[in-house]
């Protein structure tokens, strides 16, 4: 299905995003999130529009309000639970949250594909409260019933100490709520142009959803305007290939 829009995948997914970071008082981004960047940037700007002042920390952002002095510092923030937000991927989510960044195949440590690696992620997914995952390929190959290989599991026993985990599941299809008392994925809307039956041929795991599945809603008129007018500079400072494809705009000098 073909719709005639006047916004963009892009921009779809970042309003989305931002609705789910309301309350948020500290997000953060870390490296290759360019879409989840956007939407924090949004969020702060409707926050600050209504006299909230929300704090945006991105790794490798340079300009003054968002810059980090990197991983340290923002391990060192969620372990002091200064941080409210956080955003994780994975070559492989399931259906219990739990995503891989290692590799698949022959079992580990032989995979016969190797990713980058887990890095921080484990520690991140156990501290921030509110994390959300993000994928822009939703494939039976990237939402499969059980990873290969656990980076960051999406839920702990009820003895380990743990305040952080999943919120929400955003991809190029819906958008997922995330239940830990059940340890399940619910079905809260499908991006225009998509359908569930198109998400449930598109995904390797089970998951819940109510009997009328509504759209995800599109950007506002006035949600456009602010991405293209204040967000897309600002992004452009850590991103500056996305913010020029997406929107045509550079960093400034």
């Amino acid at each position: 299905m073909t719709l005639s829009t006047d916004w963009t995948l892009e921009e779809l997914l970042i309003t989305t995003i931002t609705n789910l970071l309301a309350g948020c008082g500290h997000i953060a981004v870390g490296v290759s999130s360019p879409i989840p960047g956007s939407a924090a940037l949004l969020r702060r700007h409707r926050d600050l529009s209504v006299g909230k002042r929300t704090r945006v920390s991105i790794i490798g952002g340079a300009l003054p309000d968002f810059r980090t002095d990197g991983g340290v510092d923002l391990f060192d923030q969620a372990g002091q639970g200064r941080i409210d937000a956080f955003f994780l991927s994975g070559g492989q989510i399931d259906g219990k949250a739990n995503i891989n960044l290692v590799g698949v195949g022959n079992g580990y440590p032989r995979q016969k594909v190797r990713w980058s690696g887990s890095f921080g992620s484990a520690y991140l997914y156990f501290m921030v409260p509110k994390v959300v995952l993000f994928r822009l390929e939703h494939s039976p190959r990237t939402m499969v019933e059980a990873v290969d290989f656990i980076s960051a599991p999406g839920v702990s026993p009820a003895n380990v100490h743990r305040p952080g985990g999943p919120y929400a599941l955003v991809t190029d299809l819906c958008l997922f709520h995330f239940a830990r008392d059940r340890e399940r994925f619910s079905l809260k809307s499908v991006h225009p142009g998509h359908s569930v039956e198109e998400v449930r041929d598109s995904t390797g795991f089970d998951f819940d959803l109510p009997d009328q599945v509504p759209l995800t809603p599109a950007p506002s008129p006035d949600t456009l305007t602010i991405l293209r007018k204040t967000v897309a500079p600002d992004i452009a400072d850590p991103y500056p290939k996305f913010a020029r494809r997406v929107w045509g705009v550079s960093a400034a000098a």
